[in-house]
C-alpha cells in the first residue's frame, strides 16, 4: 500500500510539472525543444496520409452504397459482429419486376418475352455488383480501415508520449536553470540527463513507426491495382450483358406504328430491331417505300412525304421532324442512300428515309 501511494505521488507530480510546462511554452515563458526536421516532416506526411485515407474510404463507401440509411445499418451489424441479412440491391429488384410483368403479359408475346429476357440482364449484372462491392470491401475498404483502426492509432500514441517525454524534457532543463545550490544542480542534472535518454528513444521509435508510411503507401497503391481491376472487371460485365441483351432483342419482330393516323398498311408492317447506336436511322418500313425512295434518289426533282416518328437533329446540317407531319423531300447528288434533303416552309435540312413515307 504504501508502494502504491509513492507511486500514485509520483505520477502526480510528474503530470503537474507537464501541465505547468505546456502552460508556460503557451504564454512564453519557457523554452520549447523543438523535433528534428526530419521527424516533423514524418509527423506531417502521418497526419496528410490520415486524412486523405479517411477521404477516399468515405467516397469510396458511398460510391459502393450510396444510400446512407444503408451504410448505417450495415456498420452497425459489423460492431454487433452479426452478418448483415442478404437483400436484393436495385438492379436485381427491377429484374424481377420486369420478369414478374413479362410472365403476367406472357411469355409467348413479343413484349413478355422482351420483359423477361430484360430483367434476367438486369439480375445478371445486380450478381456482378454484388461482386464488384464484395471485392472492393475485401481487397481495397480493409486495408484503408485497418490502417485507420490499426497502424495510425499506435502512431498516434506513440506521438504521443514522444509529446510527454519532451514536456518532461523542457522541464527539467527549466529546472536546472532555477536550481541555485550544487546538490540541488546534480540532482537536475541528473534528472536532465535522464529525461534526455527517455525523449532520444521515444523519438527514435516514433521515426520509426512514421517511415512505415512509406510501407503503407506501397500496400495502398497494390489495393488501388485491385480496386481498378475490379471495377474494369464489372463493366466489362456488364457491358457484355447487354451487348447480348440487344442481341437477343434484335431478334423479337415488333409493329411500329405512328402516334395518331398513319395508314394501316404502315402500322402493320412488321420489322427487326436493330443492333445499331441510337443515332443511326430506323431500318425502312415496307418494299414499296424502299422502292419509292430508290425511285426519288435516281431522279432529279421532289415529293411530298408524311413523318412517321419524331425525330431530333444531330447536328446543324440536319432538319427535326415531328410525326405526321408532311415535308418535301429531295436527292442531292453524292449524298448518303439512307438521307434525304427536307424542306418545311424556310428549313432546311437532311432527314433520314426510314423516318418517312412517301405520297403520291
Amino acid at each position: 500500500m504504501d508502494f502504491n501511494v509513492k507511486r500514485l505521488a509520483a505520477d502526480a507530480g510528474t503530470l503537474f510539472s507537464r501541465a505547468v510546462q505546456f502552460t508556460e511554452e503557451k504564454f512564453g515563458q519557457a523554452e520549447k525543444t523543438e523535433l528534428d526536421a526530419h521527424l516533423d516532416n514524418l509527423l506531417t506526411r502521418a497526419e496528410s496520409s490520415k486524412h486523405w485515407t479517411e477521404k477516399i474510404l468515405k467516397q469510396t463507401e458511398v460510391l459502393l452504397q450510396p444510400n446512407p440509411n444503408v451504410r448505417i445499418e450495415e456498420f452497425l451489424y459489423e460492431k454487433l459482429d452479426k452478418k448483415v441479412p442478404t437483400r436484393m440491391n436495385n438492379h436485381e429488384l427491377l429484374g424481377q419486376s420486369m420478369i414478374d410483368s413479362g410472365n403476367e403479359f406472357g411469355p409467348g408475346t413479343a413484349y413478355g418475352n422482351a420483359l423477361i429476357k430484360c430483367g434476367e440482364t438486369e439480375k445478371q449484372i445486380g450478381g456482378a455488383e454484388r461482386e464488384f462491392i464484395q471485392s472492393s470491401a475485401i481487397n481495397f475498404l480493409t486495408p484503408f480501415r485497418n490502417f485507420l483502426e490499426g497502424d495510425f492509432k499506435t502512431i498516434l500514441k506513440e506521438r504521443k508520449l514522444l509529446q510527454n517525454k519532451r514536456l518532461d524534457l523542457d522541464a527539467a532543463k527549466t529546472k536546472l536553470k532555477k536550481a541555485k545550490m550544487a546538490d540541488a544542480r546534480a540532482l537536475a542534472e541528473q534528472d536532465l540527463k535522464l529525461t534526455q535518454s527517455e525523449f532520444d528513444r521515444q523519438a527514435e521509435i516514433t521515426r520509426l513507426l512514421l517511415e512505415g508510411i512509406s510501407s503503407t503507401h506501397a500496400h495502398h497503391l497494390h489495393c488501388l491495382n485491385d480496386f481498378v481491376e475490379a471495377q474494369m472487371t464489372y463493366y466489362a460485365q456488364c457491358y457484355q450483358y447487354m451487348v447480348d441483351l440487344q442481341k437477343q432483342l434484335g431478334s423479337f419482330p415488333s409493329a411500329f406504328s405512328s402516334n395518331n393516323n398513319q395508314s394501316t398498311a404502315s402500322a402493320a408492317a412488321s420489322v427487326s430491331v436493330p443492333i445499331l447506336p441510337l443515332s443511326a436511322p430506323l431500318p425502312a418500313t415496307t418494299t414499296n417505300a424502299s422502292s419509292g425512295f430508290t425511285e426519288l434518289q435516281n431522279f432529279s426533282g421532289s415529293r411530298k412525304a408524311r413523318v412517321l416518328y419524331d425525330y431530333d437533329a444531330a447536328g446543324s446540317n440536319e432538319l427535326s421532324l415531328l410525326a405526321d407531319e408532311v415535308i418535301m423531300v429531295s436527292s442531292v447528288p453524292g449524298m448518303d442512300s439512307d438521307w434525304l434533303m427536307g424542306e418545311r416552309g424556310n428549313q432546311k435540312g437532311k432527314v433520314p428515309i426510314t423516318y418517312l413515307e412517301l405520297l403520291n
